[in-house]
């Protein structure tokens, strides 16, 4: 029962960060790519509910941010001008899910703009880029562990069910692309590719990339519940009444592999996002202006940005929610069950 509200507790958390990015339109107040050349790396905007005089608003506001003086980058509140925050107010047009055209935003501001993770080089809103951004990422580490899963799947039932010359040749195959460093191959395989490629071209390139050099380990796993389910007496029994391989795969033994494969899920979607991230951050990713996780962080590159704006470290604190969601949930799936199966079976034996 605790194991199966731990599960339930990791999935609502990871459903509910995933629906902030899915409708990252509505969530966020403005166009990621829209640029504000009037206030680069403008840090971020704090909200007040009492004002300077201690009365109390029932609406939050901010202030608006102004150069201290004898300082070309240092910013404090002008308390003489306030912007208040406004809910359900129409802005930039986005397409939620690329399909359903929209204007709604849930927060947002008429005259001025609010800047609640403050802005980039060139203006742009950090808050907006790390929603935008989370649907690159998160698709291209969704999309390329479910392609290594459905390699290692086929490899590993394959190897497991037949045996004989196609377990040697696939397993062999399996432990040279375990021992190869995944990172220095993700980047080989990057470098064989054009650099000047559209986002999209480059999205899929990623993907294709991730799926192609991660299936060893969760086809070796396959293969071992494929070994030991085909040895089963129902299995043996199917095959008697003159069950075909497919079949006998499609609803007898494959279906045992099931909790390895989400197990493997919740482990590869972090790893492939953080490989996601490391190539758009050396600029071999989804090139700008499309925000990513990666060249959102890319900045950071630059020393004068590491001493000078804190702020531009925050995209990376906000991401680790979803790591931990991950992490927590194949954590748990991993979690041995035969301790109850053992203790039921005492049970019933007294």
């Amino acid at each position: 029962m605790r194991r199966k509200r731990a599960i339930s507790g990791w999935l609502v958390l990871l459903i509910a960060l995933h629906a902030l990015v899915i409708f990252a339109g509505f969530f966020a107040p403005y166009d990621p790519t829209e640029q504000d050349r009037n206030n680069p790396y403008l840090p971020p905007m704090r909200l007040h509910f009492l004002d300077p005089q201690g009365h109390l608003h029932a609406r939050p506001f901010a202030y608006s941010l102004r150069l201290r003086e004898g300082s070309f980058d240092q910013y404090e509140e002008n308390t003489a001008l306030t912007i208040p925050l406004k809910f359900f107010v129409l802005g930039a047009r986005y397409h939620l899910l690329g399909l359903v055209p929209g204007r709604w935003h849930l927060w947002g501001a008429e005259e001025q703009r609010i800047y609640l993770l403050g802005t980039d080089s060139y203006g742009r809103d950090l808050l907006s880029r790390f929603l935008y951004g989370g649907q690159v990422s998160l698709f291209a580490g969704l999309s390329g562990a479910g392609t290594t899963l459905l390699l290692g799947l086929c490899v590993g039932a394959m190897a497991g069910y037949y045996g004989g010359w196609r377990d040697d040749l696939l397993m062999r195959l399996a432990e040279l692309f375990l021992a190869l460093p995944w990172l220095y191959l993700l980047l080989a395989l990057r470098a064989f590719l054009p650099l000047a490629v559209s986002p999209r071209q480059a999205f899929f390139l990623i993907v294709a990339i991730l799926g192609a050099v991660g299936w060893a380990r969760p086809a070796r796993l396959v293969r071992g519940v494929v070994l030991s389910a085909k040895e089963q007496d129902f299995v043996r029994a199917a095959r008697g009444f003159g069950a075909t391989d497919g079949y006998l795969l499609r609803r007898h033994i494959l279906p045992e592999a099931s909790s390895v494969v989400l197990t493997q899920a919740a482990i590869l979607v972090p790893q492939f996002v953080l490989a996601e991230m490391t190539l758009s951050f050396l600029g071999l990713g989804v090139p700008e202006p499309v925000p990513s996780w990666g060249n959102l962080l890319s900045a950071l590159q630059q020393y004068s940005v590491l001493v000078s704006y804190w702020w531009m470290y925050l995209p990376a604190l906000i991401m680790l929610p979803f790591f931990l969601g991950y992490l927590g949930l194949g954590s748990e799936l991993q979690q041995p069950q035969e301790p109850y199966k053992i203790g039921k079976l005492t049970r019933s034996l007294e």
